[in-house]
């Protein structure tokens, strides 16, 4: 049994887990390159289990991509939790000032990640549904 608390924090870019246990992990992701419109090449997905994303600062919006080819663009709030189901292709757009928390199940990004390029057909379907802020 452990006697006090843990408190963890991450203001560097990118992503960083913080807390493990035997089956899952917390991290905070902060901005990437790759959220920007302008750097938007691929997308990814975990076939093996769950993502769970809370946006705690910035703007953000979430796409996602199914087998049949659906683009979906859900713009995010600040402290409402989004599960991406296993199997389902996904990625963020965001603006620099931009901070999630993702919970998952440990190491996922190391053993359960695979990721594609987004054709054109799926960057024109994104950008047509582009929130204002990222356009």
């Amino acid at each position: 049994m452990r006697d006090a608390i843990e408190v963890h924090q991450w203001e560097g870019d990118s992503f960083r887990p913080l807390v493990f246990t035997p089956g899952w992990q917390v991290a905070i992701l902060n901005w990437e390159d790759q959220f920007a419109r302008s750097d938007l090449r691929e997308i990814e997905r975990h076939n093996q289990t769950d993502e769970v994303f809370v946006l705690i600062r910035g703007q953000a919006a979430i796409f996602t991509c199914t087998d049949a080819g659906l683009i979906t663009v859900t713009p995010m709030q600040a402290g409402v939790i989004y599960n991406v189901p296993a199997g389902l292709w996904h990625n963020l757009l965001a603006t620099p000032d931009v901070s999630f928390i993702i919970v998952e199940s440990r190491d996922t990004h190391l053993h359960d990640t695979e990721i594609r390029p987004l054709a054109p057909a799926e960057i024109a379907q994104i950008d047509a549904q582009l929130p204002e802020w990222a356009k």
